[in-house]
């Protein structure tokens, strides 16, 4: 089971039999390779070669409008900079590649590139943004691959910010969920780009080529992605109710068989399993004693909230048991872990957390110090 760390979300992770009642079995698809994950909680529901080496395509840009958004929210690039249309990064219109007919020695904005990047999956547009931040398409490449190992994306490589073909650019199922959750949580501000059907630039109209943003109104991204070898690929995340689910599908064989996978996919998800915050981060879960304290005692919670993914009607069954250290003591720093809170269904472990002070704890003076030594040192002994 591999993690990756990540800020505010949860690893994904891999828990197949943790209820006593299993739902029933996954879609069985034709693909290279496929996986369906919870975005909050990081739960994989269900997979099929998860983590096969497999081309990406386009799907590549995700890493590509990740970057560029980061920059945005970082403030390194602003929405109204121009980039420039390079002869490399320029265009010709084949039908070998998807394009935003950006035209040569043009400039055009940031806000306007990444709309090209994510709606059009413009080739053009990501190449001149990716010489616009990095000055050549090679050294974007290593910023796309410094992002993927911080993000735990341990299948891939790229060599490219485009996605076309090339030996060692590679992917994973596993992987491009990972990048999706990245996506959602970390750039909310541009995240509603991916669900725009369509975007008009120079003239010209295209069309978004997720066809589930068309069919499926809780279908709100994120990104397809084809050439010969990757075959037809799509990552698209569905959100009903307060429960949002991402959806890979690599290398199917027509346009209508990754849309369909994917609706598959979300169709079982969504019939069978549910979200569960059993407590939010900053909850008042315990108040331990603290020894050699200024304050006798410190509120225990945790530091971020809980989110589980579980078959239908099993979140009612959960137990949970909290247990403190021994002796927590003075001085605490906000967000010390000083116990932990452990979640069971059935006997099986569902969740273990840290439980961490949520406020800090200051020592107390000499004297104080002194006498409540005394007293652990005979409480000890009792």
């Amino acid at each position: 089971m591999r993690r990756f760390l990540l800020a505010g979300i949860a690893p994904l992770f891999f828990a197949a039999s943790l209820a006593q009642a299993a739902p029933p079995a996954p879609p069985v698809l034709d693909n290279k390779a496929f996986l369906l994950v919870d975005a909050a909680s990081g739960r994989v529901l269900a997979e099929s070669n998860a983590h096969q080496k497999v081309a990406p395509a386009s799907l590549t840009k995700m890493m590509t409008s990740y970057i560029v958004e980061q920059a945005l929210i970082s403030g390194r690039l602003k929405e109204t900079d121009p980039v420039f249309v390079s002869e490399y990064a320029w265009c010709r219109g084949t039908s070998a590649e998807s394009c935003m007919y950006l035209p040569l020695n043009s400039q055009a904005s940031v806000i306007d590139m990444l709309r090209g990047v994510i709606i059009q999956s413009g080739n053009d547009a990501s190449k001149a943004l990716a010489e616009h931040m990095a000055g050549n398409e090679p050294a974007f490449a290593e910023i796309m691959n410094t992002q993927a190992k911080r993000l735990g994306m341990q299948d891939t490589h790229f060599e490219n910010a485009t996605g076309l073909p090339s030996p060692n650019h590679l992917t994973s199922a596993y992987d491009m969920a990972i990048l999706a959750r990245a996506i959602v949580h970390d750039s909310a501000k541009y995240y509603p780009i991916y669900a725009e059907k369509e975007f008009t630039f120079n003239r010209i109209k295209q069309g978004n080529r997720n066809a589930l943003l068309f069919t499926d109104p809780t279908v709100d991204g994120l990104k397809t992605g084809h050439t010969d070898d990757a075959g037809y690929c799509l990552v698209a995340s569905s959100k009903r109710g307060g429960m949002r689910l991402i959806s890979v599908v690599m290398g199917t064989k027509s346009m209508q068989d990754r849309a369909d996978q994917s609706r598959a996919l979300f169709s079982w998800g969504f019939a069978n399993f549910e979200n569960a915050m059993p407590y939010a981060a900053g909850t008042v879960l315990a108040t331990p004693r603290v020894w050699f304290g200024k304050a006798g005692s410190v509120k225990a919670g945790l530091a971020s909230d809980l989110n589980l993914t579980l078959p239908h009607g099993d979140k009612d069954r959960l137990k949970t048991a909290i247990q403190l250290d021994p002796a927590v003591k003075a001085p605490l720093a906000r967000g010390q872990a000083i116990g932990k809170l452990t979640l069971t269904l059935d006997g099986k472990v569902i969740s273990s957390q840290a439980l961490v002070a949520l406020e800090p704890v200051e020592e107390a003076g000499f004297f104080v110090r002194l006498w409540q030594h005394i007293v652990l040192f005979f409480s000890s002994l009792i």
